[in-house]
């Protein structure tokens, strides 16, 4: 059985997959459509313009526009973690679509890599949806904030890998409620989205660089939509990059181990 970390061989088969599921996701395209889009409308309406009221600016940008990039950036982690958590035990053990792709000259990397490739694709797709609502609000930077589609499948890829593992190694479908209301739901809060992160006590700052990825990714998509590019930003994309190699790999051989018996 290989290590954790070996690198797994996964060959072009991978694109198979993804297109499986993204012919599936077409079919029923509409229903698809709406969620992102009444989700940048929901959160700049709710907070944006209610807390926003409140707070006019933060570091002289618009409280609209400062949450902006952070609507992105957890579109892209809810997409991805929910695809490849909830959606791919679903089709691995319910509807046993995993089962029958192996049984062609799919491998098992090859499977699980065109998961993650696909739950990737679906935080584009999610990204795509917004960037025209938050245009339209004059609250993100164009043409710089373009730059968000691109960063969008990197973040997702990672969210993927992250939540793959999680994947591999629940009993059940229930158990996934652990890792989304004790790992997602307090990074949503506390990976400087709706307020500066330099509001939370240093040590808490620290956490949240060192061990929550969302907070790389707000900061980037947060430089993008705002035009404010800095030299921190290859700091932060060599973490999030570091972390979605290691993730990806790790989920490929744990969800291995997971499958043969």
């Amino acid at each position: 059985m290989p290590h954790i970390l070996s690198i797994p061989p996964v060959s072009r088969r991978a694109i198979k997959v993804w297109h499986r599921n993204m012919t599936v996701f077409a079919r029923t395209w509409q229903v698809n459509f709406f969620p992102p889009l009444v989700e940048a409308l929901l959160y700049l309406f709710a907070i944006g313009m209610g807390i926003g009221s409140y707070v006019k600016e933060i570091a002289g940008i618009p409280y609209m526009a400062f949450i902006a990039p952070a609507i992105l950036a957890i579109a892209v982690m809810n997409s991805a973690f929910f695809e490849c958590t909830y959606g791919s035990f679903v089709r691995m053990y319910y509807q046993k679509s995993f089962d029958a792709m192996i049984a062609t000259p799919l491998s098992i990397e090859d499977v699980i890599a065109g998961e993650l490739l696909w739950g990737a694709t679906r935080s584009v797709i999610y990204v795509v949806i917004m960037l025209p609502v938050l245009a339209v609000f004059g609250v993100i930077s164009l043409p710089l904030a373009l730059l968000a589609i691109p960063l969008a499948f990197l973040g997702g890829l990672m969210f993927a890998g992250i939540a793959m593992c999680f994947t591999a190694v629940t009993p059940g479908i229930d158990t996934l409620n652990y890792p989304m209301f004790l790992f997602i739901t307090p990074m949503t809060l506390f990976s400087g989205t709706f307020f500066p992160l330099t509001l939370l006590p240093v040590a808490l700052q620290y956490i949240a660089l060192a061990l929550l990825p969302l907070t790389h990714l707000v900061a980037i998509m947060r430089m993008f939509t705002q035009a404010t590019v800095s030299p921190v930003l290859l700091l932060h994309l060599a973490w999030i990059i570091m972390v979605t190699i290691l993730c990806c790999i790790a989920a490929i051989n744990l969800m291995r181990r997971r499958l043969i018996v």
